[in-house]
């Protein structure tokens, strides 16, 4: 298992060739490693040498949401990064996600089965079903909307509601 800083390593070169093994993590990427770590809030930039299957999910999640934006990508694609994580941990996580991509202007592309989510987070929310959008709201008026609102909308547009997405 790879540790958190040769993970790191390994994102920072993206896209280029490299001869990751040869080299190993340089001192001075090492300590670029350390201080973007740091911006997470985990004390994760002191365990540069932790296998990252070592870490909890939440820790995880930080550090692969770190890895993807070391390079800002054209488009950060983000499928239910949240879902496996306790309510708590999520929240951490989607904190850390709305800062990294409102500091560095990402381009984001977010999915989630969870409506109150998907009502906070983002400019645009479209919901699909059968590989077809059903609903497709902007900003100003998915900021006016709740969860029995989008409920309604999708249950008008699709036909559908399951009890998932009551529960959710």
């Amino acid at each position: 298992l790879l540790t958190i800083e040769q993970n790191l390593a390994l994102a920072e070169k993206r896209g280029e060739w490299r001869n990751f093994w040869a080299g190993g993590v340089k001192r001075r990427d090492r300590q670029h490693f350390q201080e973007k770590l740091a911006t997470l809030g985990l004390g994760l930039e002191k365990r540069l040498g932790a296998e990252m299957g070592l870490l909890s999910g939440g820790q995880r999640q930080a550090v692969t949401l770190l890895m993807a934006t070391l390079k800002k990508p054209a488009l950060l694609l983000l499928d239910e990064h949240t879902a496996a994580l306790d309510p708590k941990t999520a929240e951490k996580v989607l904190q850390l996600t709305e800062r990294l991509v409102k500091a560095d202007h990402l381009t984001t592309l977010m999915i989630t089965h969870n409506m109150r989510d998907a009502l906070r987070f983002g400019n645009r929310l479209i919901m699909m079903h059968q590989g077809r959008i059903v609903v497709d709201v902007k900003e100003e008026e998915k900021s006016k909307l709740t969860v029995p609102d989008l409920l309604a909308l999708f249950e008008k547009g699709a036909g559908v509601v399951t009890d998932e997405m009551l529960l959710s």
